[in-house]
């Protein structure tokens, strides 16, 4: 009987949750039927000035450098890089690490995706000053920026499902949770094809920002 009495409450419930949409439809129908030719006029005007501004935006992006995975060569340029973009991707690698080299085919790919984001990557071998003022001891590392301050770290593979074979979207998920990308997805959920069978992510477990960057990797070369 109490099994009956909660179908029904639920039964109950779901059909007030769907009288609520309706009506809450029925009011936006209503009021854009009650838009004259200005209100129209100025929609149109609203929405021609966001398209030009994101055209602007874009050019501006392009001139930076955004749309391509390119090289930074010394630490002067990760500042400069990080001064003009406002969101930047940057990899620290060192070339005989095949990790480094898996991340670079997934930035390559992301860097042409998110216009918006300044992907690039650096030699850490050739920036002592940076790899040390950003506690870097784990390579692959991605520095996550955001208005020319530091917001996360990528540290080894444990974010990416702990796989080497982790897909381009599990990246793009893991990016995204930093606010560094215009990310369109679920941010609780990571992407169940950059995951192998069984393993799990702890999508709420807080990164470092600040302090020892130490992160563990299974990867014999990855310490740096």
């Amino acid at each position: 009987m109490a099994g009956v009495n909660a179908n029904a409450m639920v039964e109950k419930q779901l059909v007030a949750a769907t009288q609520i949409i309706e009506q809450q439809l029925d009011a936006e129908i209503e009021r854009l039927d009650n838009l004259d030719s200005d209100d129209l006029d100025a929609i149109r005007r609203e929405r021609l000035e966001a398209m030009k501004k994101r055209q602007q935006k874009k050019q501006e992006w392009i001139s930076n450098g955004h749309g391509d995975y390119s090289e930074l060569y010394d630490e002067k340029e990760f500042f400069e890089t990080t001064k003009k973009s406002e969101n930047v991707v940057c990899h620290f690698y060192r070339d005989q690490f095949v990790r480094c080299k898996i991340v670079d085919k997934h930035l390559n790919i992301l860097a042409r995706k998110h216009i918006e984001t300044k992907f690039c990557k650096i030699n850490a071998e050739k920036a002592p000053f940076l790899t040390e003022r950003l506690h870097i001891r784990v390579l692959p590392t991605l520095c996550l920026v955001k208005d020319g301050k530091t917001k996360d770290y990528i540290i080894g593979f444990t974010d990416l499902g702990n796989t080497d074979d982790f897909s381009t979207e599990m990246m793009e998920w893991r990016i995204g949770r930093a606010d560094v990308i215009e990310y369109s997805g679920d941010l609780l959920c990571p992407p169940t094809n950059g995951l192998r069978g069984g393993q799990r992510m702890d999508v709420h477990r807080k990164k470092t920002i600040r302090g020892g960057n130490k992160g563990d990797s299974d990867d014999s070369d990855s310490d740096y």
